[in-house]
């Protein structure tokens, strides 16, 4: 068994994680340089995006984090993301909902991280 979120134990899917992990690693980055300045909620996206990848993070808050990365980078979701003003709505909701299960796994360090990138892609 391994850690879930709350520090309980739960079943670790892998092999769900290691898609995810593919996902993200090909188009977030892409995506954010795309949309940067349209996304409302870019500081705690890239902040759960260098916890997701860091180590030390339990592998269930990776997961968690991972998935709502996913589907932030997927290029088809429930409210596609050129509809003004609404287009973003599913993926906050997504990211909300995983950043606030996991918000003491995030942290300053990741934060950091998060705004060192956000301020070297507004130069």
């Amino acid at each position: 068994m391994s850690e879930a979120t709350d520090g309980t134990s739960g079943p670790a899917d892998t092999g769900k994680f290691e898609r995810d992990r593919a996902r993200v690693e090909s188009g977030f980055w892409p995506k954010i340089r795309r949309l940067a300045a349209k996304v409302p909620f870019l500081n705690d996206l890239v902040a759960a995006y260098y916890c997701a990848l860091d180590p030390k993070s339990p592998f269930q808050v990776r997961a968690v984090l991972m998935g709502a990365l996913a589907y932030f980078v997927l290029p088809v979701d429930i409210i596609p993301d050129f509809i003004a003003l609404f287009g973003f709505a599913d993926d906050a909701t997504v990211l909300y909902g995983a950043v606030k299960t996991v918000a003491k796994h995030i942290t300053p360090e990741h934060r950091e991280k998060a705004a060192a990138a956000i301020a070297m892609l507004e130069t």
